[in-house]
């Protein structure tokens, strides 16, 4: 589709509610691809739910974990996803086979993953109350610096373009790793007032520009520019861009994120499903979507590229989007809108083959529209989805999922005979009379983390404890809307 017809020309952030996914079992995570046409939904019972965006239907199921989904990860490319789940467990998925090709189990449990922007042979995890870890593929990890304070409630998060590692602590400080080195590259402090501080609790970055946001305990949303913070070094002082809280009901943040421009950003209520929308150039607020009332949020993202809210709450996946008129005049620069009947006069030569009212001379711009040649074979690059550091998209991509036919009554041995290679040894091919199976062998690794919390419960499980009952009423309940 082309992301030029779907400008808007006016707001760009979502006004309305535009229905619901439901994932059968209750959701808890979600995030899209890089282009936004597949969701990747976590739930509860482990399973991760792959909707196409674009059709809104579940396109692959993969019954990932035994236990709870608690973060998800697409890398750039979009063939591989990262899962954590509440086990202390994270594996990478192949989308197109749905295996598990790698699984790394923690000793202590894991609060979020991340891919590496650009290198899809590394990530990102942030265990609980431990130092934030840097794994590769191959089974090598090490682990990012603590700083001096050694405060462990840490959370950590790569730039834009994976060049440098952003961490804060529980004691407000911010801390800048050049990742190839793991060299301290800038640190500040967040301080309210005139020397308390605030713990963070995330750092999201844009996906255009070099704006990244802090959400902290103290309710205020900062928005920083990456390169000042980095050009100020150590022990610097940048001066937030914008400075963003609900000042009339004092509400905390769950999750914040920003939009696909990188021009809103939008924070969701920790007390209720709403999600406050600000404009960042100004910092006014914008919007305010309302959900059901008694509803708490657990998660909310921004589509990449157009504006659209995904927000979870009671086990839904709520979607937000704009409302949509049809304007049929804006199909053809010549049409005018009549709110009555007009009596048309018509020209003598108006429908004749030769126009002899036409003017004989010609202008240049006439002249050079007669002579433009339209190349259509060439096939130009979406702005939206192209790096200003890089010449074109990546073509190998996976934006779409291939849907398999649902065969009834399928013949004996249909599926056997198709995938069997004729030049295949039969004694390769059977083992013991059984078929082989191909399906790709997981490669586990065991991290270790010394003085790691093993003993610790995950606040997804924590909170599910408390909330049990009230979530389950509210699944068998009808779901009612304003």
């Amino acid at each position: 589709m082309n992301l030029e017809l779907l400008e808007s020309f006016g707001q760009n952030y979502p006004e309305e509610f535009d229905g619901s996914l439901d994932c059968i079992s209750l959701a808890l995570t979600c995030t899209f691809n890089r282009y936004g046409t597949l969701l990747a939904v976590g739930c509860n019972d482990g399973r991760i739910v792959i909707w196409d965006f674009l059709t809104r239907g579940i396109a692959k199921i993969i019954s990932a974990h035994v236990h709870p989904v608690c973060s998800l990860s697409w890398s750039r490319s979009g063939h591989k996803l990262l899962s954590a789940s509440t086990d202390n467990n994270v594996c990478i998925w192949d989308i197109l086979t749905g295996d598990c090709e790698y699984k790394f189990r923690f000793p202590s449990p894991v609060l979020k993953v991340q891919f590496h922007p650009r290198d899809n042979n590394r990530f990102l995890v942030c265990p609980m109350r431990y130092a934030a870890v840097l794994v590769e593929i191959g089974g090598s990890h090490k682990l990012v610096p603590l700083d001096q304070d050694g405060d462990l409630n840490i959370i950590a998060t790569f730039d834009r373009r994976g060049e440098y590692l952003f961490t804060g602590n529980g004691k407000g400080k911010v801390v800048v790793f050049k990742i190839e080195t793991m060299e301290i590259v800038a640190t500040f402090k967040i301080i309210v007032g005139a020397s308390s501080v605030t713990a963070i609790k995330s750092i999201e970055f844009a996906r255009r520009g070099n704006a990244f946001l802090i959400n902290s305990s103290d309710r205020i949303i900062r928005i920083y520019n990456a390169k000042d913070v980095i050009a100020c070094g150590k022990n610097g002082e940048p001066d937030a861009v914008q400075k963003l809280q609900d000042l009339v009901n004092k509400t905390t943040w769950k999750k914040c994120c920003f939009s696909g421009d990188g021009e809103y950003i939008c924070a969701g209520s920790a007390r209720q499903h709403a999600l406050y929308v600000w404009e960042k150039s100004v910092g006014n607020l914008v919007k305010i979507l309302h959900g059901t009332k008694g509803e708490l949020l657990l998660d909310v993202v921004w589509h990449p590229v157009r504006p659209i809210i995904a927000s979870i709450s009671s086990g839904l996946v709520s979607i937000w989007a704009q409302n949509q008129v049809e304007n049929w005049s804006a199909f053809a620069p010549d049409f005018k809108e009549l709110d009555e009947n007009v009596e048309y006069e018509e020209r003598e030569s108006e429908f004749d083959i030769t126009d002899e009212d036409k003017s004989i001379d010609l202008t240049n711009e006439a002249k050079m529209d007669e002579e433009i040649e339209v190349d259509v074979c060439k096939v130009e690059q979406i702005a939206a989805f192209c790096s200003s550091d890089e010449e074109c998209d990546d073509s190998n991509s996976l934006q779409f999922l291939p849907m398999a036919p649902e065969v009834e009554d399928p013949e004996d041995g249909w599926n056997t005979q198709e995938n069997a290679n004729p030049g295949e040894n039969t004694e390769n091919s059977t083992q013991n009379g059984n078929h082989i199976n191909r399906k790709k062998k997981t490669k586990t690794y065991d991290i270790h983390l010394e003085h790691s919390p093993a003993d610790e419960q995950h606040p997804l499980l924590q909170n599910r404890t408390k909330e049990k009952q009230p979530i389950a009423m509210k699944k068998g309940g009808a779901r009612s809307r304003k």
